[in-house]
């Protein structure tokens, strides 16, 4: 969770990261609509967590919270502040929708039509975690460190670190890690 300035620097940098960018530039700002959501979901988590006694910035959050609201309509987006650590990569638009309840930990690749939700409990999940196309996570479950969650797979139960998981429900197909198994761009990996 972003708790100071030096953390949300931080977040910025790994969240850059992710999409394999050294710096933010005007046209990776303006023509990356996935990037621009992002860093305004941070600068909201920001103001949020840090400065929501002072009125000027009470203000200022509503402002971005509307306008991030409202691209996060067009893009498809239902992704509350303060869930998922930093270094996430969202691969593109599409529907994604996240209970606000959920923890996620650092550097997670989401992709579109993916689902995690709160039933009887939301899902914790850990570090370096892909997660595929049409994937649904939901329950109060536990998603280990390095963990790769297939196309379409429908995970309501733990799942241990360093594996691959796959199907309805989602089972383990493989002892190989999102690290592994050639998910992440090799330049990503070297950044960890």
């Amino acid at each position: 969770m972003i708790t100071d300035h030096t953390s949300y620097k931080y977040y910025i940098r790994l969240d850059l990261a992710a999409y394999q960018l050294k710096k933010l530039s005007i046209y990776n700002y303006f023509w990356m609509d996935t990037v621009r959501f992002q860093l305004r979901l941070r600068k909201i988590e920001y103001l949020y967590n840090v400065h929501r006694g002072n009125l000027i910035c009470k203000l200022y959050l509503t402002f971005l919270e509307l306008i991030n609201h409202n691209l996060a309509v067009r893009l498809g987006f239902s992704i509350p502040k303060n869930v998922f650590g930093a270094g996430l990569c969202i691969v593109h638009y599409g529907t994604i929708v996240i209970s606000s309840k959920a923890k996620v930990g650092e550097n997670c690749r989401i992709h579109p039509s993916t689902s995690i939700g709160d039933y009887d409990g939301a899902p914790t999940i850990g570090n370096n975690v892909y997660i595929g196309p049409g994937a649904k996570l939901f329950g109060k479950i536990a998603i280990g460190n390095n963990v790769a969650i297939g196309a379409n797979a429908v995970v309501n139960s733990n799942i241990p670190d360093n594996v691959t998981v796959g199907g309805i429900p989602a089972k383990i197909i493989s002892n190989k890690s999102s690290l592994e198994n050639g998910v992440y761009p090799e330049k990503f990996i070297q950044n960890i």
